[in-house]
C-alpha cells in the first residue's frame, strides 16, 4: 500500500509564538471548490484564526482564504466560518476541556493529505509575557551555540 503524501499549505508560526501546545489533532475541514483551488496557491492566513464549538459542531474562524482569481461568482467570502469534520465523541472531550480548563482550540497548520485538505489543531494554552521572553532567549542562546561551533569548526 502506498503512503499519502502530504504537503503543507500554511502554518501558523504565531500560534507556537503565543500559546503551549498541549495536544493536536488532525481534522478535515470543509470547503467549497474555488477555495480548494485558492489553496493549492498558497493564498490562505491562518494567523488571527481560533477555533470554537457550538451545538456539537467544530468552526473555525478568522480564517482568510484569498478569493480565487479565476473564480468570479463562485467565490465565497474569504472570512466565512468553516465547518471542522472530527469525531462527535472527540469534539465532546474537546469541549469539556477547553470549558473546564480554560484551554483555546487554534488552527496550527494546513496540508494536504493525498487529494484532501486537512488542518492540524492545537489545544494550546496561552503563554505569560514572561514565557515568551524566556523563549527568546533560549531560541538566541541556542543559536549563539550553532555559531560558535560553526566558526570552531572553520
Amino acid at each position: 500500500m502506498a503512503k499519502e503524501s502530504t504537503k503543507t499549505i500554511a502554518q501558523n508560526k504565531k500560534a507556537h509564538h503565543d500559546y503551549f501546545v498541549i495536544e493536536s489533532f488532525e481534522t478535515g475541514i470543509e470547503l467549497c471548490g474555488t477555495e480548494v483551488k485558492s489553496l493549492r496557491e498558497g493564498r490562505v492566513n491562518l494567523k488571527d484564526s481560533w477555533c470554537t464549538i457550538d451545538d456539537g459542531e467544530l468552526w473555525v474562524k478568522g480564517m482568510h482564504i484569498s478569493p480565487y482569481e479565476q473564480g468570479n461568482i463562485f467565490n465565497r467570502d474569504p472570512m466565512r466560518v468553516r465547518r471542522l469534520l472530527m469525531h462527535k465523541r472527540e469534539i465532546m472531550r474537546l469541549y469539556g476541556t477547553v470549558k473546564q480548563e480554560g484551554y483555546s482550540l487554534i488552527p496550527l497548520s494546513l496540508y494536504f493529505k493525498g487529494s484532501k485538505v486537512k488542518l492540524q489543531l492545537g489545544l494550546c494554552k496561552g503563554k505569560k509575557l514572561y514565557d515568551k521572553r524566556a523563549d527568546m532567549a533560549e531560541k538566541a542562546a541556542k543559536r549563539d551555540i550553532e555559531r560558535a561551533i560553526k566558526e570552531k569548526n572553520r
